[in-house]
């Protein structure tokens, strides 16, 4: 994507420090407007506090950051105007139903004329806006959440774990609106730490471990670079000649045979065609092949 004259959202040595706590360090990064930038890590690693600081919620130690050409400190309300913001831990007033509260928002965001927007938002995600906020489970609060964030249009949409609690329905639903918004020119920053999330939708990757920025990279060559879980289970025993293949595959590695030949259990590094050659060779009951929790990944993406 060519970069314009304006960034999205620019970092320039970003710094938060909590005392001796750890917070970010030195965050640079730059993304571009219209596109969707996935920010990636660890729980604890630093990515709400990245986030709020871009937001103005938490005034940096050092460094700055700037959303459309604003200062995130001095200009925070205008650059606020701008903004959908969905939080890791977002409140709502308990009283209100799903419906009062989007009518608020829009009362504050001078947005009544995105009200049917909302209403849209929420019959395809399947939000209930009838009831009070207390009676709602938490999956659909954070229904409520998406809504507030994206049903005014905003130019910078900021969303933190955004599909916690979602079931995986509604997961795909939110994502296809995600994909929407970014085509109609919005620019999209969000954290996860769901590494099939973020492969699915985002331009590029920002990876934040132990408050540093350790990389920025297209979701093709972060993923390129895992690794995958291999169970194998056959029809009947291998014999060791064919076993023995499996182990001397290109990528193999923590090879293991159980029930007597039956079962293959590995780590597959790189491609797998050698491997499901192999495995097409022979009667097969069950292949599975399952990417690694992303907190893996980065214990041996940065080994």
């Amino acid at each position: 994507m060519p970069p314009s004259a304006l960034a999205a959202i620019e970092t320039t040595n970003l710094t938060k420090t909590y005392g001796t706590n750890r917070g970010i360090r030195n965050v640079t990064m730059r993304v571009e407007r219209g596109e969707i930038f996935g920010f990636l890590g660890p729980n604890g690693a630093g990515k709400s506090t990245t986030l709020r600081t871009i937001l103005g919620f938490l005034r940096p130690t050092s460094g700055r950051a700037e959303v459309l050409g604003m200062d995130s400190q001095r200009e925070t309300v205008a650059v606020h105007r701008r903004l959908g913001n969905l939080p890791s831990e977002f409140s709502l007033e308990d009283r209100m139903t799903g419906e009062e509260m989007l009518r608020f928002f829009a009362d504050l965001r001078g947005a009544q004329e995105h009200l049917p927007y909302a209403r849209q938002l929420a019959e395809r995600l399947g939000a209930d806006l009838t009831r009070p906020m207390r009676r709602l489970s938490r999956g659909n609060k954070q229904k409520i959440g998406i809504i507030q964030a994206l049903f005014h249009r905003p130019d910078v949409v900021m969303l933190d774990e955004p599909t916690g609690g979602l079931d995986p329905l509604v997961q795909e639903t939110f994502l296809t609106i995600l994909d929407e918004t970014r085509t109609a020119g919005g620019t999209i920053f969000f954290s996860s730490h769901i590494l099939s999330e973020v492969e699915r939708l985002a331009d590029r990757v920002g990876i934040i471990r132990d408050g540093e920025l350790a990389a920025i990279e297209k979701p093709s060559t972060l993923t390129g670079r895992a690794f995958r879980y291999v169970r194998i289970l056959f029809a009947r025993p291998l014999d060791a000649a064919a076993i023995q293949a499996f182990a001397n595959a290109p990528g193999v590695q923590k090879f293991a045979v159980e029930e007597d030949g039956r079962r293959l259990t590995f780590q597959a590094h790189g491609g797998m065609d050698t491997i499901v050659k192999l495995a097409s060779a022979q009667p097969v009951e069950m292949f599975d092949a399952e990417r690694p929790p992303l907190e893996e990944l980065f214990l041996t993406y940065y080994a």
